[in-house]
């Protein structure tokens, strides 16, 4: 039997990447996206040739098994409530939304309605994580002193420049990044976050944006182990591929160097005498989610990534724009 699946919205930058991979794979039916901009709905429709629905509601009375959020951060809670009401499963794009207060409501909702929910947090899924993982909880690198993580990618712009929007993303650069590299760090060294300092600005577009641009952040874990997050939207909108997401662990055996999307081909074209692109030949992590976001509906059980996962990666984030505001370390964890 086919698992049935629809996309909420079309906002978020990684729902045409979501719709081709559910397309290719086996045993799944994706019905269609919703989209209530219209002119959004109609130019994703055409470029992706999926049925387009106006309306949240149309889409989940077709008895999906489940529906993936993929909404400006600050409607998560309004379509994961959808979804759950219609008794679909979730898989809920990060930050799963903008307020503790919002986070814990779609939880509430998913609880009342007897519907899990996953937080897309693809990068737990990368090779490069999982064996990184393996190594911390073998000792193969011995006491961990301390990591260090990266992510840049580009601003997202045209039908994504909600992204730039306080009201609708939550802040910028910062939001968008710091929750990927807190959840590995949480997943990766079993551990949670007691402590934030941060600085945060917008040196690189200072004119067309107001939210912030970069960051840099100073976390200490509950085991000890300090780390830092340098996240921004550094990379000019004309790089060849979306960014980096690195991450360096010192070990007392030994350092732990990964960079998720280094597995890329430079190609050089004689069409673009100019212009060189990145083709990656690496396997996706993206995939490797979908696919346990299905075959926990399959298997009818929770997912490997929950909604704790989500939550706690937002305190973080929230915590983030708290000690950049006030100027001082914020405390998560009670000593």
């Amino acid at each position: 039997m086919n698992i049935r699946i629809g996309i909420l919205s079309f906002a978020h930058v990684h729902a045409e990447h979501y719709a081709m991979l559910l397309k290719s794979m086996p045993r799944v039916e994706l019905v269609g996206f919703s989209e209530e901009d219209r002119s959004a709905g109609q130019w994703f429709a055409d470029q992706c040739g999926l049925r387009w629905f106006e309306r949240h509601e149309d889409l989940l009375a077709e008895r999906l098994d489940g529906a993936i959020v993929c909404s400006e951060n600050a409607r998560h809670r309004e379509l994961a409530e959808l979804a759950a009401q219609a008794k679909c499963q979730v898989l809920c794009e990060k930050p799963i939304e903008t307020s503790l207060k919002a986070a814990e409501s779609m939880r509430a909702d998913c609880e009342k309605n007897g519907v899990s929910f996953m937080t897309a947090f693809p990068m737990r899924f990368a090779r490069s994580f999982r064996r990184a993982r393996q190594m911390i909880q073998n000792g193969e690198l011995g006491p961990i002193l301390g990591i260090n993580g990266i992510n840049h990618s580009e601003i997202p712009i045209g039908h994504r420049a909600w992204f730039a929007d306080p009201e609708l993303a939550g802040g910028g650069a910062v939001m968008d990044h710091t929750v990927h590299l807190v959840d590995l760090l949480r997943w990766c060294l079993a551990t949670e976050i007691a402590e934030v300092y941060a600085e945060i600005g917008n040196p690189f577009y200072p004119d067309e944006v107001k939210v912030d641009t970069a960051g840099l952040v100073l976390l200490t874990l509950s085991n000890g182990v300090h780390a830092s997050v340098d996240c921004s939207w550094s990379r000019p909108t004309s790089y060849p591929r979306w960014g980096h997401l690195k991450m360096e662990i010192l070990g007392e055996k030994g350092v732990g160097v990964i960079d998720s999307f280094a597995d890329h081909l430079t190609v050089y074209s004689k069409r673009a005498l100019r212009d060189a692109s990145w083709v990656g030949f690496g396997a996706d992590p993206n995939l490797a989610m979908l696919e346990e976001f299905v075959a926990s509906i399959r298997e009818k059980r929770e997912p490997s990534v929950t909604w704790q996962d989500g939550y706690e990666a937002l305190r973080v984030a929230l915590a983030v724009y708290e000690s950049a505001a006030e100027k001082k370390a914020v405390r998560l964890l009670n000593s």
